[in-house]
């Protein structure tokens, strides 16, 4: 994650958005009384994804107990069907 002002941001655009469609890097935007986040699109679509995923308290619950399991070796391996 890197902090840029504007004017860097404004001169450098093209390689800035590069690094984080190519790279993903994630900026920081100093523009002194507030600030913004440049995050490629794959990364805002996976945190809207998980916020989604974690809206309902019963689906978050399902999602936490199945971590859970997979950090303690709780699961099965099977081999995949082929048709």
């Amino acid at each position: 994650m890197e902090v840029i002002n504007y004017s860097i941001l404004r001169n450098n655009l093209k390689e800035v958005l590069d690094r984080v469609s190519e790279d993903k890097e994630t900026y920081i935007v100093n523009r002194g009384s507030s600030n913004a986040v440049i995050i490629s699109l794959d990364e805002y679509n996976s945190w809207k994804e998980t916020m989604y995923l974690m809206e309902s308290e019963s689906n978050r619950k399902r999602l936490e107990e199945a971590i859970e399991r997979e950090k303690k070796g709780e699961f099965i391996i099977k081999d995949l069907i082929e048709e």
